[in-house]
């Protein structure tokens, strides 16, 4: 996953799956990392990657299109 960078980061599986709706909307290939302890489930986040050279763009429409 060396040309995947990480734009967004929650401990809440529901926000993850929005952005990488909305970031789909908009024509990005977005994918969702588990990174929660499958034990506890507590500790650890979601995380929403995206191919590098789509970064900048998706950053810009989370940033700016999404608020929770």
């Amino acid at each position: 996953m060396s040309n995947w960078q990480k734009i967004f980061e929650s401990s809440t599986p529901v926000r993850a799956e929005i952005v990488k709706g909305v970031l789909e909307e908009n024509g990005i290939t977005a994918v969702i990392v588990n990174k929660k302890d499958p034990v506890y489930k507590i500790h650890g986040n979601i995380e929403v990657m995206v191919l590098a050279e789509e970064a900048p763009r998706a950053l810009n429409i989370v940033e700016n299109e999404i608020s929770f």
